[in-house]
């Protein structure tokens, strides 16, 4: 037994009325059951009750024993001075006010059904993988639809997170939040926290100056990532390592302190090297990036603008000093949609929020033309019978799975509840 259960019987009025009594014998009649906010206090404000024929207004408290009231130190709290009625599943200690009054308590282990005591107990049972997984798929299609965009939302709202951060950091300028969160992105698991350091070691007036010329771009970023090696027999890494000398000088710049950069279990065209020409590439050839993707009104002309290739040298190297056969290594439409997913749609959806206005359907309408993502999660999904056509599917997913699933935030979830009430 949780308490979050018992919120749930309250907020949803699934016990019997009938002969409702305190544990004293006293008639209760419940004429509001407050509200549920969620906030430090009480669990349900502005109640109003009927305690044989006296009318009371204040608050309600729940828990699963009428002693955690004092396990939770609720008598030392002046929050809880306004509690008219204490709403346990065992009364197992009279509660008394800070004036020695005593507090009416309900028991509702008398007044909930069986039926709906085994519809908890059944969802919440331990599974191999959720608790819900024999039974999510019997979810009605537009109770799941309805649940799938506030969690997309959900998602995109914690995303929305850093870049906030950001805003406040470089004094709301977008261009460099784009360019930090591409950074992070470029980088992926591996290595995104570091390429984020090195993007935010460069002020982003640098990065607009140097860019008429990809080898100064690659020469900041590889320079500040702690890249360019010393003694290389390649013209190229000299040459790079000359402009990063004279730029850093240049510009005052300060080598961040990074971990190592990671090229283990990386394929090829994943390696750091390679990311850092293509965002190199990138903002050699786009010119005011962040309007460009704001102003973006389709997924095509998203492809169009990070449709980059590398600069000579890394069309037939992976690494410095190691000649591979010629390859254009473009951004492939897989890693585009990455980006996309996780840095060009958090960023609208945070400057359309900052700006007031709804961007809902277009970002909905943008996610819904990506394909569905492939990992353990969205295949665990499907073994079950929730199948996903889009990246607006997984992404949902993916949230509840991590926020409320793991976290077993069963009755806080649409599922869950729907599910009770069968």
């Amino acid at each position: 037994m949780k308490e979050d259960f018992l919120h749930y019987i309250w907020l949803y009025k699934k016990l019997d009325f009938t002969n409702l009594r305190t544990t004293n014998g006293e008639v209760i009649a419940i004429l509001n059951f407050g509200q549920y906010i969620q906030q430090a206090g009480p669990d349900f404000f502005n109640a109003q009750i009927m305690i044989d024929n006296q009318k009371w207004a204040g608050n309600i408290e729940i828990h699963i024993k009428s002693s955690d009231w004092y396990v939770h130190h609720h008598e030392k709290d002046d929050n809880y001075n306004n509690v008219i009625l204490h709403v346990v599943w065992e009364n197992d200690t009279p509660i008394f006010r800070k004036d020695n009054s005593e507090i009416p308590v309900l028991e509702l282990k008398n007044y909930v059904s069986s039926e709906e005591l085994n519809n908890y107990r059944e969802l919440t049972s331990q599974k191999s993988w959720i608790f819900c997984e024999n039974q999510i798929a019997k979810v009605p299609n537009f109770v799941f639809t309805n649940w799938q965009e506030r969690l997309f939302f959900e998602r995109l709202e914690r995303k929305s997170n850093p870049i906030q951060q950001l805003l406040k950091e470089t004094e709301n300028d977008w261009e460099s939040v784009l360019f930090c969160m591409l950074a992070k992105n470029f980088g992926l698991n591996t290595n995104g926290e570091m390429f984020l350091k090195v993007a935010k070691s460069i002020t982003f007036s640098i990065i607009r100056k140097e860019a008429l010329e990809v080898t100064y771009l690659e020469a900041l970023l590889f320079g500040q990532a702690n890249l360019i090696p010393l003694d290389g027999e390649d013209n190229y890494p000299k040459d790079l390592k000359s402009w990063y000398d004279y730029i850093a000088l240049k510009y005052k710049l300060d080598k961040p302190t990074i971990a190592p950069i990671q090229f283990f279990k990386h394929r090829p065209d994943n390696f750091p090297t390679i990311r850092l020409a293509q965002l190199a590439m990138v903002y050699h050839l786009q010119r005011n990036l962040f309007s460009k993707t704001i102003e973006a009104k389709s997924i095509q002309e998203i492809y169009k603008i990070f449709d980059v290739s590398v600069s000579d040298y890394w069309k037939s190297h992976y690494n410095f000093d190691k000649i591979s056969s010629k390859k254009e290594k473009t951004l492939s439409k897989s890693f585009i949609d990455l980006l996309i997913i996780n840095t060009i749609i958090p960023i609208q959806f945070a400057f359309f929020q900052n700006q007031g206005k709804d961007s809902s359907e277009f970002l909905i309408d943008l996610i819904s033309n990506i394909p569905a993502e492939k990992n353990t999660i969205i295949e665990k999904f499907t073994t079950f019978g929730i199948k996903s056509n889009n990246a607006f599917q997984t992404q949902s997913l993916l949230q509840l799975k991590n926020e409320y699933c793991i976290q077993k935030k069963c009755l806080q979830c649409a599922v869950g509840l729907e599910l009770l009430k069968k």
